[in-house]
């Protein structure tokens, strides 16, 4: 699933997805355990540089080490149902910049829906990233055999990500027990 270019690793196509300004990878064992263990070595690998601020929000040492553990679990046909590095692509001369991460929760469920989750570095929020990543991932996962459904979960008082969502075409569905809110799109009908 990787090949080594020069000094960091490329993953295959499939487990990429260029957007108008990022390039989002498929996290892989590799990635998650250098993550884990030594995190100043995943701008080698990724070929970008890292923020200070990283790991940001939610995809913290818990997030990373679950989804190395469903890596760990499910092997190679979980490489794209969990986490992606989201990569800004800069002008000429400048190195690459890693933004944020986001990913679903697994593969579709049942009944064909999935779940995302996303964060920006600090250093890079009230770009779009947050729109631009969100959009990608849910447009890869309904572009999938079985997807009927993309889900988000957010709290109430998180506007920032209310606004991404609606940016993504989710519609806000139900407000749950926990006090987050419920977004989805749905797939159409093909």
């Amino acid at each position: 699933m990787l090949r080594s270019s020069a000094s960091r690793l490329v993953p295959d196509e499939e487990f990429v997805i260029d957007t108008a300004r990022m390039r989002m990878i498929a996290a892989q064992l590799v990635h998650l355990r250098t993550e884990l263990a030594e995190p100043t070595q995943l701008a080698a690998l990724l070929g970008a540089e890292v923020p200070p601020s990283w790991p940001p929000g939610e995809y913290d040492r818990d997030a990373i080490a679950y989804f190395l553990s469903q890596y760990e679990i499910r092997g190679p046909a979980a490489v794209g149902w969990y986490g992606w590095y989201a990569v800004c692509r800069v002008g000429e001369g400048s190195p690459a910049q890693l933004v944020g991460a986001g990913g679903y929760f697994g593969p579709p469920s049942h009944d064909g829906t999935v779940e995302i989750g996303y964060s920006i570095a600090d250093e890079a929020r009230g770009e779009g990233y947050g729109s631009e990543l969100a959009l990608a991932l849910t447009e890869r996962a309904l572009r999938r055999p079985g997807v009927r459904r993309v889900i988000a979960h957010v709290a109430a008082d998180n506007v920032a990500s209310h606004i991404v969502l609606k940016h993504a075409g989710f519609s806000f569905v139900a407000a749950g027990a926990s006090g987050k809110l419920r977004y989805e799109r749905v797939a159409k009908a093909r």
